[in-house]
């Protein structure tokens, strides 16, 4: 409260007060002041009790705390990209490369069997990639045979473009008049 006024200020004071109210009457003086602080202070309390109160019943706080929730990191999911990045920055890739997780093997062909036997995909490649292979060639003979279809409707002689049948139209109900009942003769009037 009294943050920028110094020592010598208030002493300046205090002795200014003194003069002016006089020996007698400074420690009643004194008293009146602080009675009336403590109402100013008692005052700003209740104001702002009154005000979180009014918050509170209004839902303000229940606002604050749900925006509060939404924008943390947490729930944006930049606590997984905080422990990602503080990851990358302890990776040393000279270390790791350094200390290789698997000991690397020789590459030596296979041994030659005595007898020559045909060499067959299977055996140089994978089990996955035979498999890639036979997907890969199984697509390219559904494509040369499509393509000799194609070839073959081509060539052949224009035929007569079949005619295309007839459906019949739906009855679209209207507001038709609805039938009369039939009309009496004079004869049957008359008897």
């Amino acid at each position: 409260m009294f943050g920028d006024i110094g020592f010598a200020e208030l002493l300046l004071i205090g002795i200014v007060a003194l003069i002016v109210v006089g020996p007698e009457d400074l420690p009643q003086m004194f008293r009146q002041l602080g009675r009336f602080t403590a109402k100013i202070k008692a005052m700003g309390r209740e104001f702002s009790r009154a005000m979180e109160q009014a918050a509170a019943e209004t839902g303000v706080k229940d606002v604050a705390k749900d925006l509060k929730a939404a924008t943390s990191p947490k729930a944006m999911g930049l606590d997984k990209v905080k422990e990602a990045a503080d990851r990358f920055e302890k990776w040393d890739p000279i270390k790791n490369a350094a200390k290789p997780s698997t000991p690397a093997k020789p590459l030596v062909p296979p041994p030659m069997p005595a007898t020559p036997e045909p060499v067959t995909s299977a055996r140089i490649l994978g089990p996955e990639t035979q498999a890639l292979m036979d997907k890969k060639a199984a697509k390219q003979a559904i494509l040369a045979e499509t393509q000799q279809k194609l070839k073959a409707v081509e060539t052949e002689p224009a035929a007569k473009p079949t005619p295309k049948p007839r459906t019949k139209k739906p009855v679209v109900a209207t507001d038709a008049p609805k039938p009369r009942a039939p009309r009496k003769s004079k004869k049957a009037d008359q008897a």
